[in-house]
């Protein structure tokens, strides 16, 4: 299984298509990526576990999502003001 995420995430190159998001606009599936790696990576450093395998929600919320989202989200997490629940 983890052979095959990591050569899933090295071979990299789009996000593929989510039937949870069929529509163009990407949003949705950008927070929700966002989302899942964050809590994914809190799950994984409390279970002292590899946090490489939340790789992929990263790689696909960083292509799906611009810039300057990513960056207010990750102020606001700092600032402990973020909307989302992690």
């Amino acid at each position: 299984m983890a052979k095959d995420i990591r050569s899933k995430i090295k071979n990299y190159q789009t996000p593929p298509f989510d039937s949870h998001f069929p529509n163009q606009n990407q949003t949705r599936n950008c927070w929700q990526n966002n989302l899942d790696f964050h809590r994914c990576e809190k799950t994984m450093t409390a279970k002292r576990g590899d946090v490489s395998v939340c790789e992929w929600y990263r790689l696909v919320y960083k292509s799906l999502c611009p810039i300057s989202w990513v960056s207010a989200w990750d102020d606001r997490r700092t600032e402990g003001t973020f909307s989302g629940k992690i």
